[in-house]
């Protein structure tokens, strides 16, 4: 497998093109909600993302395909006042799944987080994406918790743009 993995530059072309393709792929994917990417986010979001200095994109390409990414966003841990990264997207093309490119994804991603002080990394996942699962804890992920008897954190959202 010949796979090569570099930080997105958002002001690069073919980044930029790798980063749409890559996120078109994975909303019409079940695990990413099954339909196209908005229009709207199609003409947005290299925009979005060149806004926050603070994030960062991944990208896995097989020779000059696109195969996967991993985009994150540098935020506060306010209990260890240090920098957190939170993996907000992780994607690989179908074809490429099962052979470690999430995982080094993530691994680069970790190195990235190290290099910027944080003191953790966080994501969300599906409770019935098992491939995904396992990969997040053979990565040593888990779940989130403070305090076993009071349970483990859930993730949450209010969606302001449907009504």
């Amino acid at each position: 497998m010949n796979i090569h993995f570099t930080v997105a530059d958002y002001y690069h072309p073919v980044h930029q093109r790798a980063i749409l393709m890559l996120m078109e792929g994975y909303t019409r994917d079940p695990m990413g909600g099954g339909k196209p990417l908005s229009r709207y986010s199609k003409n947005h979001l290299i925009a979005g993302l060149q806004k926050y200095p603070t994030a960062v994109t991944v990208l896995a390409f097989s020779g000059e395909e696109p195969v996967g990414l991993v985009t994150c966003f540098e935020s506060l841990s306010t209990f260890a006042a240090k920098p957190l990264l939170n993996i907000h997207d992780v994607t690989v093309q179908p074809q490429f799944r099962g052979q470690g490119v999430a995982t080094t994804l993530l691994s680069e991603v970790e190195k990235i987080a190290r290099a910027r002080g944080c003191c953790k990394l966080t994501l969300e996942v599906l409770s019935g994406n098992e491939m995904a699962r396992k990969v997040y804890r053979k990565n040593g992920f888990g779940n989130y918790q403070l305090d076993p008897a009071m349970g483990h954190a859930e993730f949450w959202e209010k969606d302001l743009l449907s009504g």
